[in-house]
């Protein structure tokens, strides 16, 4: 004896089922199979349905997980009231060596600087407009800012008292990259700032950072 089941399947075509029955009651030779079928189905429309959630940019399928698990994705901070010039970036490498070494000695001032395998100099010049700001942000490597005019604040993402670090005309403010940091012009004129990058070879000069929290801005 031939038992025949007839289900619809994912696309709606119906999916026969055909099975040679040795005494077994018909009952039992689609019972199996069809709740087989049944679940595969549902597997498969459960696939379709998430395809156009992650193919749409306007529909976040993690929306509802990082809502129900009370997380929430990092808001990055871009800077405002600002704008800057690229004047230059060289690498600097010694063929014969695979680490770069300069080092020089005047008198009772030493310098020295290495890197391996070797090291991107660049230098930006920035403009702050009353107002403006960096956004929080970190470097991957250290960064020396040279105030040229105006009056600039740092704040540290790693300090809980957000205590502004106020630089003036003249002045410097170093910024060793391992955490995020912001520049703010918070007086009524403008400032500009003379920034020199040590960064890997290639390396993106800036890593936008979320707000750490730390300040009430």
């Amino acid at each position: 004896m031939t038992a025949t089941a007839t289900i619809a399947g994912a696309g709606g075509s119906p999916v026969t089922l055909n099975q040679r029955s040795e005494g077994f009651p018909l009952h039992q030779l689609r019972e199996v199979p069809v709740a087989t079928l049944l679940c595969a189905r549902l597997a498969v429309l459960a696939l379709v349905g998430l395809i156009p959630a992650c193919s749409s940019a306007d529909d976040d399928p993690l929306a509802s997980l990082h809502q129900d698990l009370g997380t929430q994705r990092p808001s990055f901070t871009p800077g405002s009231g600002s704008s800057s010039t690229l004047l230059g970036r060289a690498t600097f490498s010694d063929p014969k060596d695979q680490t770069f070494k300069v080092k020089r000695i005047t008198g009772d001032w030493h310098v020295d600087i290495m890197a391996k395998p070797a090291l991107d100099l660049a230098v930006q010049s920035i403009t702050f407009q009353p107002g403006g700001q960096s956004g929080w942000h970190s470097h991957p490597g250290p960064v020396f800012i040279q105030v040229v005019s105006g009056t600039m604040t740092f704040y540290e993402s790693d300090d809980p008292t957000c205590t502004g670090i106020v630089r003036t005309a003249g002045q410097g403010y170093l910024d060793v990259g391992e955490h995020a940091h912001i520049a703010r012009n918070e007086t009524a004129a403008p400032a500009q700032t003379l920034v020199t990058y040590f960064a890997p070879p290639g390396a993106a000069l800036r890593i936008d950072e979320p707000n750490p929290g730390n300040c009430p801005f």
